[in-house]
């Protein structure tokens, strides 16, 4: 019996199950595949921007060295954060460094949110393919035992074709749901790697324009 076969003999049920599973290994791979591609892209790319902003005399120079590698925009928006703009708002009633720091973290913050995108996915698929397939497999054998006693006669090749069918849906659920806890291991390593070296250099902004304001200060 080929795959077809097995889908369009199952019930209303069964082909949820084996449609849900399908929607998931797809939505996994494509996860997979542009994370993979976004994750290598950005560690390429914060380490030249890091290295473009120290190398830079201004911070209007070190912005434009910085549009030409932040493919991403991961390391952009922390720069350009800390031109704070006079106002007489709320926003700009506190101290330089108290306004430094909050507007770094909302730039963080709106950064580390564009690399944990899809990460929930994988998680989710992981944790919940298996019990998917799990439940395709128990309606499956449910089924099964319903026609064998429907017959009235219990034999191997009545149990085997059927019960083996059911199985199959544990095993698609296994399918799925590995790769995705697999890449969610790997790139939740590579996503705190970069988490890290971005908030280090959040750290580094606000210090470089604190002493340079203390500096400025003190020389007047």
């Amino acid at each position: 019996m080929n795959l077809a076969q097995f889908f369009w003999q199952g019930d209303a049920l069964a082909r949820s199950v084996a449609v849900l599973l399908l929607v998931m290994s797809v939505g996994s791979w494509v996860v997979i595949v542009w994370k993979t591609w976004l994750l290598h892209r950005a560690s390429t790319d914060v380490a030249r921007c890091m290295a473009a902003f120290w190398q830079s005399g201004t911070v209007a120079e070190a912005i434009q060295k910085i549009k030409a590698f932040d493919r991403e925009t991961l390391v952009l928006p922390m720069v350009t954060a800390i031109e704070i703009k006079a106002s007489e708002t709320l926003a700009g009633a506190g101290q330089p460094a108290m306004q430094l720091t909050r507007v770094l973290r909302q730039a963080l913050h709106q950064t580390l949110t564009q690399l944990q995108q899809g990460q929930v996915w994988l998680a989710t698929v992981g944790a919940t393919a298996p019990f998917v397939g799990l439940l395709g497999t128990v309606w499956g054998i449910y089924h099964a035992l319903i026609g064998i006693a429907t017959a009235g006669t219990m034999t191997i090749d009545k149990i085997s074709g059927p019960v083996g069918e059911s199985l199959l849906m544990t095993a698609a659920g296994l399918v799925v749901a590995i790769p995705a806890v697999v890449a969610y291991n790997v790139q939740g390593r590579s996503v705190a790697r970069t988490e890290a070296e971005l908030e280090g250099f959040a750290r580094d902004l606000r210090d470089l324009m604190v002493n340079a304001a203390v500096s400025d200060t003190t020389s007047r």
